[in-house]
Protein backbone atom coordinates (compact mmCIF):
# COMPACT_ATOMS: atom_id res chain seq x y z
CA UNK A 1 0.00 0.00 0.00
CA UNK A 2 1.59 3.56 -1.05
CA UNK A 3 2.18 6.04 2.18
CA UNK A 4 -0.32 7.99 0.37
CA UNK A 5 -3.13 5.55 0.33
CA UNK A 6 -2.26 4.93 3.86
CA UNK A 7 -3.18 8.19 5.34
CA UNK A 8 -6.17 8.20 3.15
CA UNK A 9 -7.92 4.94 4.49
CA UNK A 10 -9.96 5.52 6.91
CA UNK A 11 -9.22 2.20 9.29
CA UNK A 12 -5.67 3.84 9.26
CA UNK A 13 -7.27 7.15 10.18
CA UNK A 14 -9.37 5.70 12.80
CA UNK A 15 -6.23 4.09 14.24
CA UNK A 16 -3.90 7.21 14.13
CA UNK A 17 -6.59 9.05 16.25
CA UNK A 18 -7.42 5.89 18.81
CA UNK A 19 -3.81 6.34 19.42
CA UNK A 20 -2.95 10.04 19.29
CA UNK A 21 -6.15 11.68 20.24
CA UNK A 22 -7.65 14.71 18.52
CA UNK A 23 -4.54 16.88 19.94
CA UNK A 24 -2.23 14.84 18.35
CA UNK A 25 -4.26 14.36 15.00
CA UNK A 26 -2.56 17.21 12.83
CA UNK A 27 0.62 15.62 13.71
CA UNK A 28 -0.13 11.95 13.35
CA UNK A 29 -2.38 13.12 9.91
CA UNK A 30 0.37 15.52 8.55
CA UNK A 31 3.45 13.06 8.61
CA UNK A 32 6.57 15.19 6.48
CA UNK A 33 8.92 13.99 4.32
CA UNK A 34 12.06 13.43 5.72
CA UNK A 35 13.56 14.85 9.46
CA UNK A 36 11.64 17.16 11.34
CA UNK A 37 11.93 18.84 14.81
CA UNK A 38 8.85 19.06 17.19
CA UNK A 39 9.47 22.74 17.20
CA UNK A 40 9.19 22.45 13.57
CA UNK A 41 6.04 20.67 13.20
CA UNK A 42 4.48 22.88 16.25
CA UNK A 43 5.24 25.94 14.36
CA UNK A 44 4.56 24.29 11.14
CA UNK A 45 0.24 23.34 12.78
CA UNK A 46 0.19 25.75 15.11
CA UNK A 47 -0.08 23.40 17.77
CA UNK A 48 1.12 23.70 21.45
CA UNK A 49 4.86 21.69 21.76
CA UNK A 50 3.54 19.93 24.63
CA UNK A 51 1.14 18.26 22.41
CA UNK A 52 3.23 17.61 19.72
CA UNK A 53 6.06 16.24 22.19
CA UNK A 54 3.20 13.83 23.60
CA UNK A 55 1.65 12.72 19.72
CA UNK A 56 5.50 12.03 18.91
CA UNK A 57 5.80 9.81 21.78
CA UNK A 58 3.17 7.92 21.27
CA UNK A 59 3.73 7.40 17.67
CA UNK A 60 7.33 6.39 18.62
CA UNK A 61 5.95 3.98 21.31
CA UNK A 62 3.88 2.64 18.78
CA UNK A 63 6.91 1.96 16.02
CA UNK A 64 5.69 4.32 14.01
CA UNK A 65 7.92 6.86 14.46
CA UNK A 66 11.78 7.06 15.55
CA UNK A 67 14.27 9.91 16.16
CA UNK A 68 17.75 10.78 16.39
CA UNK A 69 19.48 12.97 18.50
CA UNK A 70 22.14 15.77 17.64
CA UNK A 71 23.92 17.93 19.92
CA UNK A 72 24.70 21.80 19.29
CA UNK A 73 28.17 21.92 19.56
CA UNK A 74 28.22 26.06 20.59
CA UNK A 75 25.54 25.46 22.99
CA UNK A 76 25.58 21.63 23.93
CA UNK A 77 22.09 21.58 23.62
CA UNK A 78 20.66 18.21 21.98
CA UNK A 79 17.79 18.61 19.03
CA UNK A 80 15.58 15.65 18.40
CA UNK A 81 14.70 14.77 14.85
CA UNK A 82 11.88 13.27 13.74
CA UNK A 83 10.92 10.42 10.98
CA UNK A 84 7.85 9.14 10.38
CA UNK A 85 7.70 5.56 9.65
CA UNK A 86 4.47 4.93 8.53
CA UNK A 87 5.04 1.34 7.35
CA UNK A 88 4.55 -0.28 10.27
CA UNK A 89 1.16 0.42 10.07
CA UNK A 90 -0.42 -2.60 8.85
CA UNK A 91 1.69 -4.96 11.13
CA UNK A 92 0.50 -2.85 14.12
CA UNK A 93 -3.05 -3.24 12.69
CA UNK A 94 -2.91 -7.13 12.66
CA UNK A 95 -1.03 -7.38 16.26
CA UNK A 96 -4.25 -5.73 17.00
CA UNK A 97 -6.55 -7.69 15.56
CA UNK A 98 -5.12 -10.78 16.96
CA UNK A 99 -5.36 -9.20 20.48
CA UNK A 100 -9.32 -8.39 20.19
CA UNK A 101 -9.60 -11.94 18.61
CA UNK A 102 -7.97 -13.34 21.88
CA UNK A 103 -9.74 -11.29 23.99
CA UNK A 104 -13.32 -12.24 22.32
CA UNK A 105 -12.41 -15.74 22.31
CA UNK A 106 -12.13 -15.67 26.55
CA UNK A 107 -15.24 -13.33 26.71
CA UNK A 108 -17.12 -15.42 24.87
CA UNK A 109 -15.84 -18.58 26.38
CA UNK A 110 -16.61 -16.94 30.06
CA UNK A 111 -20.09 -15.58 28.51
CA UNK A 112 -20.78 -19.20 27.20
CA UNK A 113 -19.83 -21.06 30.49
CA UNK A 114 -21.03 -18.56 32.94
CA UNK A 115 -24.86 -18.37 34.64
CA UNK A 116 -25.72 -14.53 35.00
CA UNK A 117 -28.47 -12.63 37.19
CA UNK A 118 -29.75 -9.34 36.25
CA UNK A 119 -31.49 -6.60 38.73
CA UNK A 120 -33.73 -5.51 36.27
CA UNK A 121 -34.29 -2.00 37.88
CA UNK A 122 -30.67 -1.12 38.25
CA UNK A 123 -29.51 -3.01 35.18
CA UNK A 124 -26.42 -4.53 37.14
CA UNK A 125 -25.66 -7.94 35.99
CA UNK A 126 -24.24 -10.99 39.09
CA UNK A 127 -22.82 -14.46 37.91
CA UNK A 128 -24.58 -17.31 39.82
CA UNK A 129 -22.16 -17.03 43.02
CA UNK A 130 -22.56 -13.43 43.23
CA UNK A 131 -26.61 -13.57 43.16
CA UNK A 132 -26.36 -16.83 45.61
CA UNK A 133 -24.25 -14.77 48.23
CA UNK A 134 -26.88 -11.79 48.00
CA UNK A 135 -30.04 -14.30 48.15
CA UNK A 136 -31.12 -13.20 45.31
CA UNK A 137 -31.72 -9.83 45.63
CA UNK A 138 -30.26 -6.97 44.15
CA UNK A 139 -27.63 -5.17 46.95
CA UNK A 140 -28.50 -1.78 45.87
CA UNK A 141 -32.19 -1.69 45.75
CA UNK A 142 -33.12 -5.07 47.58
CA UNK A 143 -35.33 -5.87 43.73
CA UNK A 144 -34.98 -10.00 43.21
CA UNK A 145 -32.64 -10.90 40.50
CA UNK A 146 -33.94 -12.70 37.15
CA UNK A 147 -32.06 -15.38 35.64
CA UNK A 148 -30.45 -13.85 32.45
CA UNK A 149 -30.39 -15.18 28.95
CA UNK A 150 -27.12 -14.16 27.02
CA UNK A 151 -27.39 -16.38 23.83
CA UNK A 152 -28.36 -13.20 22.14
CA UNK A 153 -24.81 -11.73 23.17
CA UNK A 154 -22.58 -15.09 22.57
CA UNK A 155 -24.31 -15.44 19.25
CA UNK A 156 -23.49 -12.00 18.28
CA UNK A 157 -19.41 -12.56 19.70
CA UNK A 158 -19.54 -16.04 17.80
CA UNK A 159 -20.52 -14.08 14.38
CA UNK A 160 -17.84 -11.45 14.83
CA UNK A 161 -15.11 -14.30 16.19
CA UNK A 162 -15.87 -15.75 12.57
CA UNK A 163 -15.50 -12.52 11.20
CA UNK A 164 -12.09 -11.68 12.50
CA UNK A 165 -11.04 -15.58 12.16
CA UNK A 166 -11.86 -14.98 8.52
CA UNK A 167 -9.93 -12.06 8.24
CA UNK A 168 -7.12 -13.04 9.82
CA UNK A 169 -7.06 -16.31 7.65
CA UNK A 170 -6.93 -18.45 11.02
CA UNK A 171 -9.59 -21.11 12.53
CA UNK A 172 -10.68 -21.96 16.14
CA UNK A 173 -8.00 -24.68 16.43
CA UNK A 174 -5.35 -22.31 15.51
CA UNK A 175 -3.24 -20.47 18.36
CA UNK A 176 -4.08 -17.07 18.49
CA UNK A 177 -2.53 -15.99 21.87
CA UNK A 178 -1.69 -12.60 20.88
CA UNK A 179 1.56 -11.94 19.36
CA UNK A 180 2.46 -15.81 19.05
CA UNK A 181 -0.29 -16.13 16.21
CA UNK A 182 1.49 -13.21 13.75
Amino acid sequence: MAFEDLLNDPVIQKYLHELVGPTGMPVAAAPPDGEVTDEELAEELDLELNDVRRALFILYENDLASYRRVRDEDSGWLTYLWTFEYENIPENLEEEMYRLLDALQRREEYERTHEFYLCEVDSIRFEFGEAMDFGFECPECGSPLEAMENNRLVGAMERRLEELQDELNVDDADDVDGVDAV
